[in-house]
């Protein structure tokens, strides 16, 4: 079958209130190959891919599975046919293991009664050790990190035997040498003559990995090409519609006196261990390190949302005990996480009250109740500075695209006027043109004097936006370089030194 049209999606469109996410998209993928699909935060992508998998049911068009025109009801019905997606936020089961997360919904049954745990594990432990993937299958889901939760969806997939397997941003909390593993296992299904929908706006990722590429923009099919005959400046330029000369901005802040000091900061449940720095005024300082090195836990640690063990936290002299979230705010922290869904939003609100909700007493009326102007003028002044692709600003978070929600919830944090600004991981499955605004307000919060602490697995990203990095490893500090004089190798020598 390979190199044989497995999948055909013809003239999908697919509308919501007030907007019209796809119209009359087409895309064709062949077996044994990796078909790219690209586009800006909300240009269709994960929409045209869910009304493959049955989440979203399809206003017209076709779609024609080797040959077979298909129209599924449920991922279920999907998964069951042969078409598997690998979701870029993750919805998996967390408080049971991992065994229970690829199989759950199919378990292997004695006499059709009793679930065949032996089996299952068997089972498991084959699809583990044909992916390489090293991962103890009794482990709960909620203690492992986001990239070996990533790699157990990925393996999921792969156990439906599936056709078609859609990966939606599956790198975006992978580490460089995860990728690699990834695009292993990626060039094995295609050598199976397996079907691959690659969605990624990591360019070097497309260019490699991709046989074809298929773009998309405010949800029109715009372009197809084999891989080889587009260049990065090409793809950009059909994606956004202009070109894009810079990745970054030019770096215009000007760091001033220290004001965050943390010292001594040790986990009580982490393995965070006498981690000591200095940030300034108008500074971005990145944070760089590998999987697992405590990146994550040191700003957690900071806003107060893990328990600390020892260590002090000093805000322009000033001792902050920073014991939990609300605390942080009102000593000016502001904390962006890196799990935006289940962390970040609150999926059964508006846009209006996820942009607000961190700031509500800015918009109290004599103190007493809620003014409706204030928030809706405070909401749309972000949707315009961050170039939101919304309906409105009544319509539910969950919604909108990954990037899009990324983007209301850095406006929530700004509404608060922080003076410390913890970002983790904040431009993580966004678009280049996206990126590029959001690199803009974080200078901009610099230019203005504040200190922004910044977490990013992508190193050309903490080069191109902070002025110094402190490298973590094994949950201790193990080094700092200046953004301008060092190297990838250097900060990844460092990454590895406590390893």
């Amino acid at each position: 079958m390979a190199n044989d049209v497995l999948l055909k999606m013809e003239g999908i469109s697919k509308s919501f209130p007030g907007v019209k996410a796809l119209d009359n998209v087409s895309l064709e993928v062949k077996g044994g190959t990796v078909h790219a699909l690209m586009g800006e935060n909300g240009a269709g992508k994960s929409t045209l891919m869910k009304c493959l998998f049955g989440i979203y049911a399809k206003d017209s068009g076709h779609i024609y599975l080797e040959g077979q025109e298909v129209d599924f009801k449920s991922s279920k019905e999907a998964l069951d046919n042969g078409v598997a997606m690998v979701h870029q936020e993750l919805n998996q089961a967390l408080k049971r293991n991992v065994m229970d997360n690829i199989w759950l919904g199919r378990y292997p049954k004695i006499a059709g009664i009793a679930v065949n745990e032996t089996k299952m594990k068997k089972d498991t432990e084959a699809i583990f050790k044909q992916l390489e993937i090293n991962v103890d299958v009794h482990r709960i889901m909620s203690t492992m990190p986001v990239s070996q939760r990533q790699m157990v969806e990925i393996a999921k997939a792969v156990s439906y035997n599936s056709k078609v397997i859609v990966f939606d941003e599956p790198t975006s909390s992978l580490t460089e040498e995860e990728v690699e593993h990834l695009f292993k296992i990626i060039n094995m299904l295609r050598d199976k003559g397996v079907g691959i929908i690659y969605i990624s706006h990591k360019m070097a990722e497309i260019k490699r990995i991709s046989d074809e590429i298929t773009i998309m923009r405010d949800g029109q099919w715009v372009a197809t090409e084999p891989a080889d005959n587009l260049e990065m400046n090409d793809i950009i330029r059909l994606m956004v519609g202009r070109e894009l000369t810079n990745q970054f901005p030019p770096k215009t802040n000007k760091p001033g006196k220290v004001s965050l000091k943390v010292e001594n900061l040790s986990g009580q449940y982490n393995q965070l261990k006498d981690v000591s720095f200095e940030a300034r005024e108008g500074e971005v300082l990145g944070i760089a390190g590998l999987d697992c090195s405590g990146r994550t836990e040191t700003l957690e640690s900071i806003f107060g949302v893990r328990t600390r063990k020892s260590g002090t936290i000093t805000l322009d002299g000033k001792r902050c005990l920073n014991r939990s979230a609300g605390e942080s705010i009102k000593n000016g922290f502001a904390l962006l996480t890196e799990e935006r869904r289940s962390t970040g939003i609150f999926g059964v609100l508006s846009v209006k009250e996820n942009t607000v909700i961190s700031s509500l007493d800015r918009h109290k009326h004599f103190g007493v109740y809620l003014s409706e102007k204030s928030q809706r003028e405070d909401t749309q002044h972000y949707i315009d500075a961050m170039h939101t692709k919304t309906p409105s600003i009544e319509t539910k978070i969950r919604s909108l695209s990954g990037g899009n929600q990324q983007k209301v919830i850095i406006g929530r944090w700004l509404l608060t006027d922080p003076e410390v600004l913890l970002l983790d991981e904040p431009t993580r499955g966004i678009d280049v043109g996206a990126k590029y605004e959001i690199y803009q307000l974080i200078l901009e919060l610099a230019n203005n004097g504040k200190t922004v602490l910044m977490v990013s697995s992508e190193m050309p990203e903490l080069l191109g936006v902070c002025d110094r990095i402190i490298v973590m490893s094994g949950g201790r500090v193990a080094g700092e370089v200046d953004a301008k004089n060092t190297t990838q190798e250097e900060i990844m020598a460092l990454a590895a030194k406590y390893v």
